[in-house]
């Protein structure tokens, strides 16, 4: 079928192409999925199905002005080849009224490629009560969406690219009815290779969870408390981080970096953030076909070594290009491993808070590097390594270059990836690959 979907999209570029006047270039992308999606609640299956669909982008450039147009991808040549004929004579009726771009990027074709990567994915007439086993006797709600990603791109200057992967996740909650109200347990299990121990395992401490969370809650006063943050918490702190890593962001001083690129300030020696594509998640070409550096350090052990920096900015601040998107965002982030075991974890919080997600993530001042966001399920009050009680929920207000500077005592030695689960329009790829981490002196204001 992916052979298919291939054969259909460059004999559709190829016509696009064909069709470009002198001085025209084009850019073709497509995104395409065949997913099987299922919605829980209460144990039970709410709604179910697969979703086959793709998507074409192109975009025209035309005497240093450039437009943009999406329409969708069939596989039937006849009807894809009337959308994209259509389409093009509709841009450049567009680009005509568009001013110039002084920092344009002309398509080039610098080799292509062709990346498949193949998991082990749940049989789809089996993978609902592979789920639901280990939950029949708990209130559970959740989302799972599995199946094959494509994204390629061609350009007019020759250059074709096309990436498949095979991935899942299964983004679920438990909830149990307290007297202090209804409470839940958030997690996240994902992948590329199906593994029911693991699944199970991850289910069973969940569960575990939730048992605690029947304990009458602890008011926590505003002060600065040592806490500990799983892997999902710490994913939303990092991916923070990860967010202003980007060359304009810096040379436009609206970066939370900007700090540590003058180096006015340093993050700890313990930290280090990569940008890794070797796992297969995403694509290594971004939106203009250009392929990034199969691995990339940003962050080398608490120091600034380097910035995503699309063409774009590359032609603005005069630097050289390194596959970034136009956004300059991280595709595919992965912060290194510690040295905190798994079993120690509760031993060395010692007294303090043990957060499993966090929620309403903000910046309360982008270039002072703070952020601001509140705590949310299954988080505990921890005495001398033990679990003493639920919290309720908690707003926070720290700095990066506290919380992950001094003040940062250890990454745990497992990591575990946090996907993106967005399915608006199309399943989002990616995710990041995170340790927990153990902080001391964190903020909390309310």
């Amino acid at each position: 079928m992916q052979e298919q979907l291939e054969q259909a999209f460059y004999q559709l570029a190829d016509r696009l192409i064909d069709s470009l006047h002198n001085g025209e270039h084009l850019t073709i992308n497509l995104e395409s999925e065949r997913s099987q999606f299922t919605r829980f609640n209460n144990a039970k299956v709410r709604q179910s199905g697969v979703v086959a669909d793709g998507n074409v982008t192109i975009s025209l450039i035309y005497n240093q002005r450039e437009a943009y147009a999406k329409f969708p991808f069939t596989g039937d040549r006849a009807i894809d080849y009337n959308y994209a004929i259509a389409n093009l004579d509709y841009l450049r009726q567009e680009v005509a009224q568009i001013s110039e771009n002084p920092y344009l990027v002309i398509p080039e074709n610098k080799g292509s490629s062709r990346e498949v990567y193949r998991g082990n994915l749940l049989n789809s007439e089996e993978a609902i009560a592979t789920i639901l086993a280990p939950v029949d006797n708990v209130d559970f709600t959740g989302f799972y969406a599995s199946g094959s990603v494509i994204r390629a791109n061609a350009n007019s200057a020759g250059q074709r690219h096309w990436f498949a992967t095979d991935s899942f996740f299964v983004d679920y909650s438990m909830f149990v009815q307290t007297d202090s109200g209804e409470k839940a347990v958030k997690g996240i299990y994902a992948g590329k290779e199906w593994q029911s121990e693991a699944y199970n395992l991850q289910i069973h401490r969940s569960q575990q969870q939730l048992i605690a969370l029947q304990r009458p809650s602890k008011i926590i006063e505003r002060g600065q408390y040592r806490t500990y943050f799983a892997p999902s918490a710490a994913a939303d702190l990092l991916g923070f981080l990860a967010s202003g890593v980007g060359e304009s962001s810096l040379q436009q001083s609206s970066s939370a970096l900007l700090k540590l690129k003058n180096e006015e300030r340093t993050l700890s020696p313990l930290l280090s953030l990569s940008e890794n594509f070797t796992d297969g998640n995403v694509p290594r070409f971004n939106g203009l076909g250009e392929v990034a550096p199969e691995y990339l350090s940003i962050i080398a052990n608490g120091k600034l070594v380097n910035t995503l920096i699309s063409s774009r900015s590359a032609k603005e601040y005069g630097k050289q290009a390194n596959g970034a998107s136009e956004d300059e965002s991280m595709r595919s982030p992965e912060v290194g491993a510690g040295s905190l075991a798994e079993a120690d974890i509760l031993k060395q919080l010692d007294t303090g808070l043990y957060l499993s997600n966090l929620h309403y993530l903000n910046w309360s001042d982008r270039n002072g590097g703070r952020i601001t966001g509140m705590t949310r399920y299954a988080c505990f009050w921890v005495e001398n390594g033990e679990f003493v009680a639920p919290i309720e929920n908690l707003r926070f207000d720290d700095n990066i270059y506290d919380f992950l500077g001094d003040n940062l005592e250890a990454f745990t030695t497992f990591r575990e990836f946090i996907p993106n689960t967005g399915t608006y329009e199309t399943r989002s790829l990616g995710g990041i690959l995170v340790s927990g981490m153990l902080v001391k002196d964190f903020i909390f204001t309310l």
